[in-house]
């Protein structure tokens, strides 16, 4: 009677094991990097023809096998790097899988040539679908040398899903670009049918790798991060600033222990540290490497281990929120300031802000903000940027220009919506709308953080209808609108009088105002989730009561403007995510005019 359950021959084992592991050839290249990293190479040359179908060769100078290793090697489960089950849980190398480059080898044509340093000659393995062909001595230099020919050339159902030569190679280069990022001390060097792509030599910084990887346009705009959470995470890297921004989330690479991850947690956790500061669909530029004790996370996840797994998965997304948003916090109007290709500061002189100028509208100005004052008596006094509408009234009043930020002068307003500013050498427009808008979100923040955002009440209340979902949730949320600074009552039905708006928004349309929070919560969807999403809703707030576009500013106001933004933390783009300042440099405008 033949049994229904057999076991599998060993070499088809192999090659449902090379189903897991090797997707592709940038996966073999994946694999066998790894395993020259944790050689302790010190160079690595990856040589690629066809796309990785014809030939994927990698080199390195590690410390090699002796004969022994190299035939234990090809051995299904043979590793050097896991002793006992718990060394699977608390791993400190790239590589631990036993199947891999058995399971490469039952799909190609692989030659190992491995030489260890202790030893005067090393050994060459020819292995054809699995099975060893050759193996003799061989004079080598120290280090292993690991050849794939013909990937998939037994198993074509899964050859015919490979892509054209370029495609392929674009894995491959993503996969060293990943690897060589993460190691700046190796030298990596890429070549495709003869021709060099990458030479990385070994680097000093990270941000010199940086440069070498992803150009020094793109390191310009990166500033570092070193924090510690306290409890044995760490992190250090490179952030971009939100003036930089790609459609793709492809140049956020992130590293655990080393480790180069796609994780969810962590991704999410980068993107909410930039939540208010890029727009929606687009994403920072980042890498990020996070070390954490092995045994609070399980890289045994999946076997291509880019997924992991975390002991403390909320301690951890808290803890890279934190960091970062910290980091990004720190001086972000200083980056405004002349920067050089390589993110240091270079000294410039320092330009007096314009005198005084006869201003037509500061007496206005002055008797506005009194009356307006007097009519919202009894609450806290109006922040100097807070607006009455279409008069500008909330900024400083009087003839006395404000101070502006170290090394600026203002030069003028265009289209009535743009500020035109020298700072140092370089020619900066600001964004009017976009800037008072950051500007207002960050006090609302800072305000709510303290004691709740300060009211001022409305001379007339005004009575709202809203739809039925609208109206549930704004009758859901009417403790939190309080917090946010309205006085809001239900007035039977679908009805609210609005009694109070913050006093941020001055001579703000109240009940388009609150219409619009309302629908915001409505998107926003469940009760009690406001505090997760309070951002966004004080977004719409900054948004309602900002200068806007096309609308004249005096002298004075456009100054008060730049003095308030150099003020605050994230002033380089608005709570959406728009640019507030865009810069020329000196040399741009030099070439510009064929100059210089």
């Amino acid at each position: 009677m033949n049994n229904r359950i057999q076991i599998l021959p060993e070499n088809l084992a192999n090659q449902i094991a090379a189903g897991e592991v090797v997707e592709r050839p940038a996966s073999v290249v994946k694999e066998l990097i790894e395993n020259a990293i944790d050689a302790s190479a010190s160079e690595v040359f990856v040589d690629i023809e066809k796309g990785g179908k014809g030939l994927v060769r990698v080199t390195d100078n590690g410390h090699g096998m002796k004969k022994d290793d190299a035939f234990l090697c090809l051995e299904r489960h043979a590793t050097s790097k896991v002793r006992s089950a718990d060394d699977l849980f608390a791993l400190h190398t790239m590589g631990f899988r036993g199947e891999a480059l058995p399971a490469i080898a039952s799909v190609s044509r692989l030659r190992l040539t491995t030489r260890s340093i202790d030893d005067d000659s090393g050994w060459q393995i020819y292995a054809e679908g699995g099975t060893i062909r050759q193996a003799e001595a061989i004079g080598a230099a120290p280090g292993t040398v690991v050849e794939v020919r013909n990937l998939f050339f037994n198993t074509p159902g899964r050859r015919k899903f490979l892509r054209k030569e370029e495609t392929e190679f674009g894995h491959i280069a993503d996969v060293v670009s990943r690897l060589a990022l993460s190691r700046s001390d190796i030298h990596f060097r890429l070549s495709h049918n003869g021709r060099n792509i990458l030479d990385a030599y070994r680097h000093n910084r990270l941000e010199e790798r940086v440069a070498v990887m992803l150009g020094r346009q793109i390191a310009g705009d990166l500033i570092p991060v070193d924090a510690d959470s306290g409890n044995g995470e760490m992190l250090v890297g490179l952030l971009g600033t939100p003036g930089v921004s790609r459609s793709t989330t492809a140049q956020i690479y992130t590293y655990i222990n080393g480790r180069f991850v796609r994780d969810r947690v962590v991704q999410h956790a980068i993107l909410e540290a930039y939540r208010t500061l890029l727009e929606k669909r687009r994403y920072p530029i980042a890498v990020l490497f996070i070390d954490m004790p092995p045994e609070t996370v399980d890289v045994n996840v999946h076997p291509t281990k880019h997924e992991v797994r975390f002991r403390n998965q909320q301690q951890v997304h808290d803890f890279i929120v934190s960091a970062l948003r910290d980091r990004l916090h720190e001086g972000t109007f200083a980056r405004v300031a002349p920067v050089s290709e390589m993110s240091y500061h270079r000294p410039s002189p320092t330009v007096p802000p314009p005198g005084p100028e006869p201003d037509q509208y500061a007496s206005r100005i002055q008797e506005s903000l009194s009356a307006f004052n007097e009519k919202v008596a009894g609450t806290p006094a109006i922040s100097a940027i807070s607006t009455v509408k279409g008069d500008m009234t909330g900024w400083s009043a009087g003839s006395e220009s404000p101070a502006m930020p170290d090394g600026w002068r203002l030069i003028g307003q265009y289209l009535n919506s743009y500020l035109v500013c020298q700072a140092g050498e370089e020619l900066v427009l600001v964004d009017q709308h976009a800037a008072h808008e950051r500007i207002g979100f960050e006090r609302l923040r800072k305000q709510l953080t303290m004691d709740g955002i300060a009211s001022q009440n409305l001379l007339f209340p005004v009575v709202i209808e809203l739809e039925h979902r609208e109206a549930a949730i704004l009758a859901e949320h009417l403790d939190d609108f309080a917090r946010l600074g309205f006085e809001v009552e239900a007035f039977g039905g679908r009805s609210f009088t609005v009694k109070a708006v913050p006093s941020l928004t001055g001579d703000v349309d109240a009940e388009r105002l609150v219409r619009d929070l309302a629908a915001e919560l409505n998107e926003i969807g469940r009760a009690g989730k406001l505090d997760d999403e309070i951002e966004r809703v004080l977004s719409v707030i900054a948004c309602h009561s900002m200068v806007r576009a096309n609308q004249a500013l005096s002298s004075i106001e456009m100054q008060q403007l730049l003095k308030d933004l150099a003020g605050i933390d994230f002033g380089s783009c608005c709570p959406h995510g728009r640019p507030v300042m865009y810069r020329l440099g000196k040399r741009e405008v030099e070439k510009f005019f064929h100059r210089g």
